[in-house]
């Protein structure tokens, strides 16, 4: 049969941004200017042109909608249930990141707002997004549990305390103290700097830098 027998599916691209404010961890929505699921909040995305590659139409979505530019993006999974979109036939390539960032949210195009909700506490969604952030959760536990992206979104140098809070707010909930800091001596990826912690009015803590390099495939926790 020939190519023109076959009909054909629109695709789509979504992408989640992560980010870590205000000690939780946030994900990036906007609201739908228009239908479906107008004044609902989605994840950023929308229809790829024929003439880009689905990288290039993720952060184009990603800028057009929020005013955020992502370097680097990881393509997540794929999502095509066959009645996902009331629109029609739509399949959905899906990238996420974990970035730092504090540059203003600027919607446009067909996002008439953009905000930072907490991971755990998300609004009512459109489509199928609900689903698709859950798996990016999953998938974003996986990556801290078993490479080095956890360093990533801290400072130069951090305290073992600081790292063991980024794992707190992932994970949603406490790790033990002692059984932390000891694996993550043990692993040999950080090193000790001559650096204490300023500003506080307790005994200043160690600082240490990371000496690996980020993604390393490394089980963490």
């Amino acid at each position: 049969m020939a190519l023109e027998d076959y009909p054909k599916p629109s695709v789509t691209v979504d992408i989640i941004i992560f980010t870590i404010k205000e000690n939780d961890l946030k994900v990036l929505l906007v609201k739908r200017g228009v239908e479906p699921f107008k004044n609902k909040w989605a994840i950023p995305g929308g229809f790829i042109k024929l003439d880009e590659g689905l990288k290039e139409a993720a952060k184009r979505e990603l800028e057009e909608e929020t005013g955020l530019t992502a370097d680097y993006l990881e393509q997540l999974y794929s999502f095509g249930d066959v009645k996902r979109d009331p629109r029609g036939r739509v399949i959905t390539v899906s990238y996420f990141a974990l970035i730092q960032t504090d540059k203003k949210l600027k919607p446009r195009t067909d996002a008439i707002d953009a905000r930072w909700f907490s991971m755990y506490d998300l609004p009512e969604l459109g489509f199928d997004h609900e689903k698709i952030l859950n798996y990016a959760l999953k998938r974003l536990k996986w990556k801290f549990e078993y490479t080095t992206a956890a360093f990533s979104v801290l400072p130069k140098k951090f305290s073992l305390t600081q790292l063991q809070k980024i794992y707190e707010i992932v994970f949603n909930k406490k790790f033990d103290k002692r059984n932390f800091r000891k694996k993550i001596l043990s692993l040999d990826i950080i090193e000790p700097t001559k650096d204490r912690l300023e500003g506080v009015s307790y005994r200043p803590a160690q600082l240490y830098s990371f000496k690996g390099k980020i993604g390393d495939i490394i089980e963490i926790i």
